[in-house]
């Protein structure tokens, strides 16, 4: 059988079988599955990395931890879901390096109420520009809570930050979007 044929018959085979075919190292499957969830990691990976640069070095670190970790899955929830905590962390890792907390205050400080009717004046993807638009620890603690659904606890464990830490950059977060979009309309 010919590659090209080989990544024909891959093409239809489902999720379970792309998966055992990624652990034993198959170059044709782990193709298929980088073509099947790379954009979706890619706009995991802009939202952590703020540049497209930096977002395009965490797509490929992520892979590289896709497929070697990828004899854990053990197929207990989403394969996908799986695949996004591995690239939340290389995100993580990635910003920990930066340290991008350095300066952040241990307080919560005085941030006026958000008003979200704001947040519906505008489209998904202009939010997304404005989120890549934060401040790094700002974007890196607003994605985890926000989006990724993270406690502050957790995010502080993940952040190596004090949880009053991760309130106070949240609340930050959301005050510098909302002023953000309010300039913009």
């Amino acid at each position: 059988m010919k590659d090209h044929d080989k990544y024909r018959c891959l093409q239809w085979m489902n999720e379970h079988d792309l998966i055992t075919a990624c652990v034993k190292g198959n170059i044709v499957a782990q193709r298929q599955l980088y073509d099947l969830y790379a954009a979706k990691m890619l706009g995991v990976c802009l939202r952590y990395a703020g540049t497209r640069e930096a977002a395009m070095d965490l797509l490929h670190d992520g892979f590289i931890r896709v497929f070697k970790k990828i004899k854990t899955y053990r197929g207990k929830g989403s394969f996908e879901g799986w695949m996004r905590k591995l690239f939340v962390n290389a995100a993580l890792e990635y910003l920990r390096k930066k340290d991008v907390l350095k300066d952040h205050e241990d307080y919560p400080a005085a941030i006026p109420a958000t008003d979200y009717a704001v947040f519906e004046k505008m489209s998904a993807n202009d939010l997304m520009e404005k989120i890549a638009a934060l401040p790094d620890g700002y974007r890196a603690v607003f994605n985890l809570y926000a989006i990724e659904g993270y406690s502050h606890r957790e995010i502080a464990g993940l952040l190596h930050i004090s949880e009053s830490a991760s309130r106070s950059q949240y609340a930050r977060a959301r005050h510098c979007l909302q002023k953000m979009i309010k300039e913009m309309i």
